[in-house]
């Protein structure tokens, strides 16, 4: 009897503990909760405004695609040239957005390196990169008709989905660095563009796509390091000088061949130097 009650006793004390624990991990839950969608509410703006500027930027890459593809399915080579990598820049800017969509992004942008590195073969390789192959290494459009047509559909799928983005605080910030990461690896090593040499084109792009971000930013980074806001100036403010040595003086930008190892270097050291102040802008949601 008196172990009954003992055991009985027991369960009780370890049922009012479990519910104590219960009502704890609910609490806890909650409190994660209404923290997560402060923070969410407190950057509602800034995130509306960047999910604009991605629209605004693939709509504008829709109609460059558009004369693009209508240059190469003309065959005129020298226009598609000059379009080629002005188009490219759109996408660029945006590639934060772009890149949410795993099969679209490679559709559109992926090297021929990319699609081998995957175990798949060169059949399998389409957008904007075979079509620079086309232009550049065989001096012609002959057969990449098919290539230009899918192309079109891609960016144009891609504007349609870009609706259904979740864009987050995280994806921007992630995003601004990732975008000069891109510049550090294949921009400045001259491999994105491999056979027409308009990586600054890229490399520019790039970083107006990352210093969109930090402007966007730019407000409430201020109220909690006003330091790593000039720091981020003065870094921006540099690398944008630098790129702008490089001006052809008709809008673009000179051939990446035309680059010393000095030059590279210098880019290079100016990139490093923005990226991990950068990485600091994840403030703005603790």
């Amino acid at each position: 009897m008196n172990r009954f009650i003992k055991v009985t006793g027991l369960l009780m004390l370890s049922c009012g503990i479990l519910a104590g624990c219960g009502e704890d991990v609910s609490h806890e839950t909650a409190e994660k909760e209404e923290s997560v969608q402060t923070k969410a509410s407190s950057t509602e703006k800034e995130v509306s405004t960047y999910k604009q500027f991605a629209i605004e930027q693939l709509d504008e890459f829709v109609m460059a695609t558009e004369g693009f593809v209508e240059a190469v399915k003309a065959g005129d080579v020298e226009k598609a040239k000059e379009l080629y990598a002005p188009a490219r820049m759109y996408f660029e800017r945006s590639e934060p957005i772009a890149e949410s969509f795993g099969d679209l992004d490679p559709r559109i942008d992926a090297r021929l390196a990319d699609i081998q590195a995957e175990g798949q073969g060169e059949e399998e390789w389409s957008g904007y990169h075979k079509l620079e192959y086309g232009l550049w290494e065989e001096g012609t459009t002959e057969g990449y008709e098919e290539t230009a047509d899918q192309l079109l559909k891609d960016v144009k799928e891609l504007r349609a989905k870009v609706e259904t983005v979740e864009v987050t605080p995280d994806l921007m910030i992630t995003g601004a660095v990732d975008l000069l990461n891109e510049v550090s690896t294949s921009k400045i090593t001259g491999e994105e563009e491999i056979y027409s040499h308009t990586d600054l084109y890229d490399f520019k792009a790039n970083v107006e796509g990352a210093e969109k971000i930090f402007e966007i930013f730019k407000e409430k980074l201020t109220a909690k390091d006003a330091d790593l806001v000039k720091k981020l100036d003065e870094n921006f403010t540099v690398l944008d000088d630098l790129l702008a040595k490089y001006e052809d003086g008709k809008g673009g930008y000179v051939s990446y061949e035309k680059l010393t190892q000095e030059d590279t270097k210098a880019l290079s050291s100016a990139v490093d130097n923005l990226g991990e102040p950068l990485s600091q802008m994840a403030i703005v949601v603790e």
